[in-house]
């Protein structure tokens, strides 16, 4: 497996893109306005005719170990031994969200089928539907990675690429096969929680009414104190830490916008009534060893193999509270792996991982997320 790196900037290609690639996956996270350049679409179909084109809007563009906005980052890999299978569907063209995951599934091809990836529009999709719907259309072996599309903190519109298809409202899946390719997955937090266990008394799949049995946007508006008024971006210093009844593991939840007339929040994920939530606050130096152990357990299912890229989608309130030190999560990270991994990805709305003490594929947020991949010569 062999990948390579381009950047555009400002009008730029850096370096220059390669003429007629044998590259067959073509990543591409960038901001909204360069995505819906109709000529860098057309280049980038020119420079990598067999490749399946893929990925999303960003809250900030992850290329080695720094963080670009208003740019596009382009990785481009070629398989010696491995291939790839992809397919995407509009949400506009199915009655709902589930037969949209169904009919994503059904194109691709099950015999030597090893792993999954998705990436979503994170505005007009629930998370954790998506997820669910994928892992019961899917063989029970097969783990899912992938991200919800971003939109910086402005929460207008997210934006998916699938081949020459720039579209908000779309989702794109892509299924490795080979037994030359190994591919292993790490997701950790690094938030503390604080205050009391409240309840979710009232709420809709993914939208939040009240916790025990109080307004939850109040609740927010009282911590947010003078942020109150620059919601919904806001929240996302404050994610909520959801635990089921009897469930070993919590999930943090983040939020994607605010209706104050319903006096309602929006989340990535449902919001499950009878659930426990708590309040959660960022610690930079926890949040950052949170990174570094994320990649240290996304090398194990490498089996000793080195990475030669790593795919890392990380939540965009991390950013927000990380600032100008938020490039020392992606530091810690390739501090774990060797020089010869090349790492890129984008800060998101959501991140999907299988939990850590299981093979159960979910819905996280707020998480540093990473897919590790090596191809055996």
């Amino acid at each position: 497996m062999h990948s390579h790196q381009f950047h555009y900037q400002a009008g730029v290609w850096h370096p220059a893109l390669p003429e007629n690639s044998q590259a067959q996956w073509v990543l591409v996270f960038g901001s909204r306005r360069a995505m819906a350049d109709e000529a860098i679409n057309g280049a980038l179909g020119a420079a990598f005719p067999k490749g399946h084109v893929m990925g999303s809007t960003t809250s900030g563009e992850i290329l080695g170990e720094r963080i670009f906005d208003e740019s596009l980052v382009v990785t481009a890999v070629e398989f010696g031994h491995s291939r790839i299978a992809s397919h995407s569907v509009d949400l506009v063209d199915y009655p709902n969200l589930a037969a949209a995951a169904e009919a994503l599934v059904a194109h691709l091809p099950v015999p030597g089928l090893k792993h999954v990836m998705v990436f979503s529009d994170g505005q007009q999709v629930n998370g954790t539907t998506l997820v669910d719907s994928l892992v019961q259309n899917l063989p029970a072996d097969v783990l899912i990675t992938g991200g919800l599309a971003a939109d910086d903190d402005r929460f207008a519109e997210t934006v998916v690429w699938h081949n020459d298809r720039v579209a908000a409202g779309k989702i794109v899946i892509c299924g490795f096969y080979g037994t030359a390719l190994k591919i292993g997955h790490g997701c950790f937090g690094g938030w503390d929680t604080f205050g009391a266990d409240r309840l979710i008394t009232k709420a809709k799949g993914n939208v939040l009414y009240e916790l025990d049995h109080l307004s939850a946007l109040e609740l927010y508006k009282k911590y947010l104190g003078e942020l109150a008024g620059q919601l919904p971006g806001a929240a996302l210093r404050i994610p909520l830490s959801v635990r089921l009844p009897g469930a070993s593991e919590s999930v943090v939840r983040t939020i994607l916008n605010t209706d104050e007339v319903n006096q309602t929040m929006i989340f990535a994920g449902d919001m499950p009534e009878g659930a426990s939530a708590r309040l959660m606050r960022a610690n930079p130096s926890r949040l950052i060893d949170g990174a570094q152990d994320a990649a240290k357990f996304a090398l194990q299912g490498l089996d000793g193999s080195a990475p030669q890229l790593a795919l890392l989608i990380s939540g965009v309130g991390r950013r927000l509270v990380l600032k100008q030190e938020t490039e020392a999560e992606l530091e810690a990270i390739h501090e774990v792996f060797t020089d010869g991994c090349q790492l890129c990805g984008f800060y998101s709305y959501g991140e999907i991982a299988p939990l850590l003490d299981s093979q159960v594929c979910t819905l996280r947020n707020q998480t540093m997320t990473i897919t590790t991949f090596y191809e055996r010569s």
